[in-house]
C-alpha cells in the first residue's frame, strides 16, 4: 500500500487539469482501487493490488480532454469505459489468455526483467537521485538536497535490513524515510484534514455532457474518431497488465519455467472488470499495479496481502491527508530494491543467441527509457518477428505473435 500510495494524491492532481472535481477523483481513485483490490484478493487469491494507472491518466487529462480530441472529462472515462468492455470480451473468449500465451518465452522473462528495471528508475527519480537534464536528458541529482540525503539514508537501511532478513525491512526503510524528512521540510504535513466524501464523478460515462443533450457515452460514438483511442488505450492496458502480471508472478513464485502464469484466467478478468469500474467511476483506467512487488518482496503470497491493501485503500479514502504524508521519496529504497531482485531473471535469457537477446534487449531497455511497460513489450515483439523473417525462420512465428504485432504497428502510426 504504501508503495503505491503516491497514486491517492497524484491522479486526482492529474484529473483535476481535465475538469475533474479534485475531491470527487481522490474519492473515486481511492474507492476503485478499494474494491477492485478486494475482487482481485476474493477471486484470483493472488497478492496483486489495483489502482488507477499511470499513464493511462495521463491519455485522459492531456490527450483527451486538453490535446488535439478536446473532449469533456466524461466522455474520456467513457473511452475508457468501452475500453473496458472490450478487454472483459477478449478475456471471455479466452483471447486475452491466448494473446499471452502467444508472447515467446524468451520475451516473457525479459518482461520480469524490464519492469525491475522500470520500477529501480522510478525510485532513483522520485528520490532525486536521477533528474532531468537539458544536455544529457538524465543526470545525477543533487546529492546533498535534502530529498536525495533521506532517500540515500532509507536505501541504505532497505539494504541492511534485507541482508539481514529482518522482515518488514522494505515497510521499515518507508517509515524511517518518512519520519526524517519531516526535520528537513521535505516531508509534507497536512494544513487541514479533510473527512468528507464526494461522489459526483461516479456515473460518468452515462452523465449529461453540459452544454448538450446526450450522455457522454454517446458522445463517442457521435464522433467516430475517437473510437481510436479506444483501441490505443486497450492495447496500452492490455500489454502494461500483462507485463505487470509477469513481473509480479515472477516474485511471487506463481509462474512456471515457461512463463506462465497460475490462476491467469482469475486475474484477467479482475483486471477487465476494473477498467469498466474505473471509467463508470470517474477515476481513469483501474488496472494492476506493479509496486505489487514489493509486497511480494516482503512475503505476500495470497489475496490476504490484497485484502489488506484494499483496507488501506478504504481508510485512506477518509483521512487522504494522512495518506498523503507519504512522499514520493519515501518509496525510493523499495522500489530500487524490488527492481534488484527482479534483475535475477537476466540469467534466464540466451544472450548468444541473438534471436532471444535482441528482442530481450529491446524489450528491457524501451520499458524504463520510453516510461512505457506496453512500448518495451512492442519493440521487443517487433524485433523479434524481424529477426526471424531475415533469418529465415518465419515458420516459427506463431499466428498470434504476428497479430499482435501488427496491431503494435498500427498503434504507433495510426495515434500519433
Amino acid at each position: 500500500f504504501l508503495a503505491m500510495a503516491y497514486i491517492i494524491a497524484v491522479n486526482p492532481n492529474m484529473l483535476v487539469v481535465a475538469g475533474v472535481p479534485f475531491d470527487a477523483a481522490l474519492t473515486a481513485t481511492c474507492f476503485g482501487a478499494a474494491i477492485m483490490t478486494i475482487a482481485m484478493g476474493l477471486i484470483a487469491n493472488r497478492p496483486i493490488a489495483l489502482a488507477s494507472g499511470m499513464g493511462i491518466n495521463a491519455i485522459v487529462a492531456y490527450t483527451l480532454c486538453l490535446g488535439g480530441a478536446a473532449v469533456d472529462w466524461r466522455v474520456a472515462m467513457a473511452i475508457v469505459f468501452l475500453e473496458g468492455i472490450v478487454i472483459l470480451i477478449l478475456v471471455a473468449c479466452g483471447l486475452r489468455k491466448a494473446v499471452m500465451d502467444a508472447i515467446p518465452v524468451s520475451l516473457r522473462h525479459a518482461i520480469g526483467i524490464g519492469i525491475g528495471l522500470f520500477i529501480a528508475f522510478i525510485g532513483l527519480k522520485g528520490g532525486g537521485i536521477i533528474v532531468a537534464n537539458e544536455s544529457t536528458i538524465l543526470g545525477l541529482g543533487d546529492l546533498s538536497a535534502p530529498v536525495a540525503i533521506v532517500s540515500l539514508i532509507a536505501i541504505a537501511v532497505a539494504v541492511v535490513l534485507q541482508v539481514l532478513n529482518v522482515k518488514g525491512g522494505l515497510l521499515i526503510s518507508i517509515i524511517v524515510a518518512t519520519i526524517a524528512g519531516i526535520p528537513l521540510g521535505v516531508t509534507p504535513l497536512p494544513s487541514s484534514w479533510s473527512f468528507g466524501l464526494d461522489f459526483s464523478a461516479f456515473a460518468a460515462p452515462f452523465q449529461t455532457i453540459p452544454g448538450t443533450d446526450t450522455m457522454a457515452i454517446a458522445q463517442v460514438f457521435l464522433q467516430p474518431a475517437l473510437l481510436l483511442f479506444v483501441f490505443s488505450l486497450l492495447m496500452s492496458d492490455f500489454f502494461d497488465t500483462m507485463g505487470t502480471v509477469v513481473a509480479v508472478g515472477q516474485r511471487g513464485d506463481f509462474v512456471d519455467k515457461e512463463g506462465n502464469v497460475e490462476d491467469i484466467q482469475e486475474i484477467l478478468t479482475v483486471d477487465s472488470a476494473a477498467a469498466i469500474v474505473g471509467g463508470f467511476m470517474g477515476a481513469s483506467s483501474v488496472t494492476t499495479f506493479v509496486e505489487s512487488s514489493a509486497g511480494v518482496a516482503e512475503g505476500g503470497r495470497t489475496g490476504l496481502a490484497s485484502m489488506a491493501t484494499a483496507a488501506l485503500f478504504f481508510i485512506a479514502m477518509f483521512l487522504a491527508p494522512v495518506a498523503q504524508l507519504i512522499p514520493t521519496y519515501a518509496c525510493a529504497a523499495a522500489l530500487i530494491y524490488v527492481g534488484v531482485l527482479m534483475m535475477s531473471n537476466v540469467r534466464t535469457i540466451d544472450w548468444d543467441d541473438p534471436a532471444a537477446a535482441v528482442p530481450g534487449f529491446m524489450t528491457v531497455a524501451f520499458m524504463p527509457l520510453t516510461y512505457n511497460i506496453s512500448y518495451g513489450i512492442a519493440f521487443g515483439l517487433i524485433s523479434y518477428v524481424f529477426i526471424k523473417i531475415f533469418t529465415g525462420k518465419i515458420k516459427e512465428i506463431n499466428v498470434g505473435t504476428w497479430v499482435i504485432t501488427i496491431l503494435f504497428a498500427l498503434m504507433f502510426f495510426l495515434t500519433r
